[in-house]
């Protein structure tokens, strides 16, 4: 008898808790009726209309916040919501190269399901940072002003700091062909829609899109899909570091990411604080960013590079110069350089990487040092130059850098097709600072 009571509890149907709808005001929901905590799911179901999946990003005692994922239409006042209680898994594995995903991980590529791996939760764990391999190997870009000049090492994450316009998509392109990587995750973040068929099919190519990952969410997206498919591109990162790859992670933009977040923050009532950037912005960063990275012994590395959006080429926006402050280095790329041809537009002088001494020979530090010196030179002479105001032979070390100076040019440019390894470009600057 006891046991007949068990099966029919086992089989029983279990009352599914609900609240609902209770105001709608521009992009953001109320709910009243259930609990849920921030970052949950829920389903609204609409009552002239498909269901509408939004998530919780915060509450007033017993008010739930919610932000729909994609254009909420048909919803109206007392619609039901209906918590999701699964976590968002992402896919894992090698069926993910070639692919393109958006931030639900849904394929955008038309070449049918994604065949792939154990999944894994959308939220990592915390590596202990003593636990994190040192950055001790430099990793090779196929950029040779990068390779030479601005060393990049396994796990390091730098920015690519730069205004519209001045050729940064095809510089993460150019490096998603040519860097000796295992595998390429790119994030396209808050981008046009326009841009990421150009990136894919043009800048990508076949060639670097079948080492890759590409994550998409454009700037029509909602900005909780938009924030998700940032912390997406870094899971499947950590994913194919965690079996040993060393990856190169592209997010374009980091800038966007923190749009995204403050248009959450702002609609849910936080205030502003710097250029209308809330404070959840200036935390939010850091533990994406941190996410990248070397892994413990055994594992593979993340080297990250994030794009940073200054807008009218101001290095002091709140979130260039935020970002400054906790990456491991920064590439600037500058407007002047680009509408004089020069590419790609890396402006030597404002431009460092952080890690280059762990990575790089004594010899090659010393090449690179005296490259930047002369360099430097030349460029606080250029006005003397120009009007013919000096006088060869008054300064020795200008005399040099004058001599050094088309060799120096031919170095920092190099064409998209271009490929440069890092012997090839230790090479070019031992040959003119050797």
């Amino acid at each position: 008898m006891y046991q007949k009571c068990i099966n029919r509890l086992e089989h029983a149907q279990v009352a599914e808790l609900q609240g609902k709808l209770l105001r709608a005001t521009g992009m953001t929901f109320e709910a009243i009726g259930c609990r849920m905590e921030t970052g949950q799911r829920c389903m609204i179901r609409a009552s002239q209309g498909a269901p509408v999946e939004a998530e919780v990003v915060g509450f007033d005692r017993d008010r739930l916040f919610l932000m729909p994922l994609n254009r909420a239409r048909g919803l109206g006042p007392g619609d039901p919501v209906i918590p999701i209680r699964e976590d968002i898994q992402v896919p894992t594995g090698r069926g993910l190269l070639g692919r393109i995903l958006n931030g639900a991980a849904e394929p955008l590529d038309g070449k049918g399901p994604i065949k792939t791996g154990p999944t894994l939760p959308l939220q990592s764990e915390v590596i202990n940072p003593l636990q994190r391999r040192p950055v001790s190997e430099p990793l090779d870009v196929g950029i040779r002003s990068i390779n030479s000049l601005l060393s990049v090492g396994k796990g390091q994450r730098l920015g690519l700091f730069a205004g519209s316009g001045v050729g940064k998509s095809v510089l993460l392109g150019m490096m998603t062909k040519m860097t000796t990587a295992d595998i390429v995750v790119v994030g396209l973040i808050g981008e046009r829609g326009r841009e990421v068929r150009e990136f894919v099919e043009e800048t990508l190519g076949e060639e670097g899109l079948a080492r890759s990952v590409v994550i998409a969410a454009p700037a029509d997206e909602s900005p909780v899909l938009r924030l998700r498919a940032s912390l997406m591109c870094h899971r499947i990162a950590e994913g194919f570091r965690d079996q040993g790859r060393n990856v190169l992670l592209l997010m374009d933009s980091l800038t966007r990411y923190a749009q995204a977040q403050r248009e959450i923050a702002l609609a849910i009532g936080e205030p502003p604080a710097t250029k209308g950037y809330p404070p959840s912005v200036f935390s939010l960063i850091p533990q994406l960013v941190e996410r990248a990275g070397n892994g413990r012994d055994g594992s593979g590395s993340i080297t990250a590079f994030y794009t940073v959006l200054s807008e009218g080429d101001d290095q002091q926006d709140p979130i260039a110069d935020a970002s400054r402050a906790i990456l491991d280095g920064h590439i600037v790329l500058n407007r002047s350089l680009a509408e004089a041809g020069h590419y790609p537009a890396i402006d030597i002088e404002a431009s460092i990487s952080r890690v280059m001494p762990q990575v790089a020979s004594p010899d090659h530090i010393r090449a690179a040092n005296s490259f930047r010196r002369q360099y430097s030179i030349y460029q606080q002479n250029k006005d003397l130059l120009t009007l013919g105001a000096y006088k060869s032979g008054s300064n020795p070390a200008l005399d040099e850098a004058i001599r050094n100076q088309p060799a120096m040019t031919a170095l920092l440019q190099q064409g998209m097709k271009e490929s440069s390894d890092w012997q090839s470009s230790l090479n070019q600057l031992t040959s003119i600072c050797g």
